[in-house]
């Protein structure tokens, strides 16, 4: 496994908490993401929009990306990014 910077790791659990946040359970500016949610319907994506915890783990993939370059820290950091912003999540709603 390669290594990662903690800075790193740390910034984009953020930012995937932020977006899955953002998505799952704000309506945004201008109502926007409201409207996007209603747009997805009641299908795959819709679904999604309503679950921070599911959306969190495809809001991880292109961050793990970022992060790692072979295959298995990839697989390490999508799990492990979904797996930080669940905790700010659930730490959040207390």
């Amino acid at each position: 496994m390669s290594d990662i910077s903690s800075q790193g790791f740390i910034l984009c659990t953020l930012a995937v908490w932020r977006l899955s946040h953002l998505l799952a359970c704000e309506d945004g500016p201008f109502d926007v993401v409201v409207r996007l949610r209603k747009r997805a319907g009641a299908g795959f994506f819709g679904s999604l929009m309503d679950c921070f915890y599911c959306l969190s783990i495809w809001m991880s993939v292109p961050f793990a990306f970022l992060l790692a370059r072979d295959w298995q820290t990839i697989a390490v950091c999508w799990l492990a990014l979904s797996g930080a912003a669940s905790l700010l999540f659930k730490s959040s709603n207390r």
